[in-house]
């Protein structure tokens, strides 16, 4: 390629990223951690991240009755797409769980790969917090003079009319004049008037609630991930072991009980060290919750805020890369939330059962797994 050709396409690049600057920026982003309520109804909020979980799951249950109804034995064009990558899946599983295990964990963890993988594509397409529920802002004193969280952030400014009986309210963008669309600050000392002045000019003040945003930018989303994660990886660990033989893993007093029986302070300083080993275990159950969350939580959540961010910045071009990004980030996020949750089950099956089958001298693979993930 010359380097005529070169300039050309860098002049037209930033020639495009200048003209998203210039026209096509909206306000500044109202960036919330908390998850906006649609609609209510008696001791149910249901927020825009419920909604989009709804959509998700409805669209893998479609997709996969689409590309299941004419299953054949010879696999061709989708399916065989979709048999490579479940068959992919299942031998890395297998591999690291074994042939029994392997085929009980398979659901659970194929389940929390596509599911989280599913949800973090389908929150990267551009309708995700842009497409909403216009909220009336009252120009009032008590709406500026209100509890303190709700002081923070901004007003939109938008422009309205009424497409039958339906209003239809928009942002305005930016212009050469105004480089960004029209906000005003909640806690501003003129937000009453401002608000007052842009409602007798026919705009609609106020805020958008959008009804898609990212399912796992909501805490509880992830949280409730984790628990189910939880849950099975300490069923798999009781039907394997029997409950009695698994909770010797958190609750391992014997070597204390029989110190104390034959007054022996060697075995008992032993048993104690045994026993707060196995309290040790009992809080790293516990702390996996919180890892697992925030691990899933911080990093979707985080990449959402940069794509707010550059595409109010530079709505064009620069934010390519960003959704590049991502993707992989999506991808990988999945993936260790699922992997995760397959080594911890293969090591709670196989306590007590380490050190017999491998002399004591090497550890089982989930265990080199787990070590290397902390």
């Amino acid at each position: 390629m010359s380097r005529a050709r070169l300039g050309w396409m860098a002049l037209a690049a930033v020639a495009i990223a200048l003209f998203g600057f210039v026209f096509l920026r909206g306000p500044t982003p109202d960036i919330k951690i908390k998850p906006e309520t649609l609609f209510s109804v008696p001791w149910v909020n249901f927020t825009n991240t419920m909604v989009t979980s709804w959509v998700v799951v409805i669209l893998i249950v479609v997709l996969v009755f689409l590309a299941t109804r004419r299953w054949e034995l010879v696999p061709r064009g989708g399916q065989n797409l979709i048999e490579a990558i479940i068959e992919g899946f299942y031998n890395l599983v297998v591999n690291v769980a074994g042939e029994k295990n392997g085929r009980r964990f398979f659901p659970v963890v194929a389940s929390i790969f596509f599911f989280v993988l599913f949800a973090n594509w389908f929150s990267l397409l551009p309708v995700f917090n842009v497409i909403g529920l216009a909220k009336e802002e009252v120009p009032a004193e008590e709406t500026v003079v209100a509890e303190e969280e709700e002081l923070r952030g901004e007003f939109f400014v938008m422009e309205k009319f009424d497409l039958g009986p339906l209003p239809v309210a928009w942002v305005t963008l930016s212009s050469p004049s105004k480089l960004a669309g029209e906000t005003i600050a909640k806690d501003g000392p003129d937000a009453v008037e401002k608000v007052q002045e842009a409602r007798d000019e026919g705009k609609f003040v106020g805020e958008i609630l959008p009804v898609l945003r990212g399912v796992n930018t909501d805490l509880n989303t992830p949280l409730a991930l984790a628990i189910a994660s939880a849950i099975f990886v300490e069923f798999w660990g009781v039907s394997a072991l029997g409950g009695g033989r698994y909770a010797s893993k958190f609750f391992n007093l014997g070597g204390v009980l029989r110190g104390l029986r034959r007054f022996n302070f060697g075995m008992l300083f032993a048993g104690a060290i045994d026993a707060f080993v196995g309290f040790l275990e009992l809080t790293s159950e516990l702390v996996r919750l919180v890892s697992f969350t925030f691990r899933l939580f911080g990093n979707m959540f985080a990449g959402e805020v940069v794509i707010l961010m550059f595409t109010f910045l530079t709505p064009l071009l620069l934010t390519l890369p960003i959704y590049g990004l991502e993707l992989f980030v999506g991808v990988i996020q999945a993936f260790v939330f699922a992997m995760l949750t397959l080594v911890f089950g293969v090591m709670a099956v196989s306590h007590g059962e380490v050190h017999a089958e491998h002399g004591g001298e090497q550890g089982h693979p989930a265990e080199q797994l787990q070590q290397s993930d902390a």
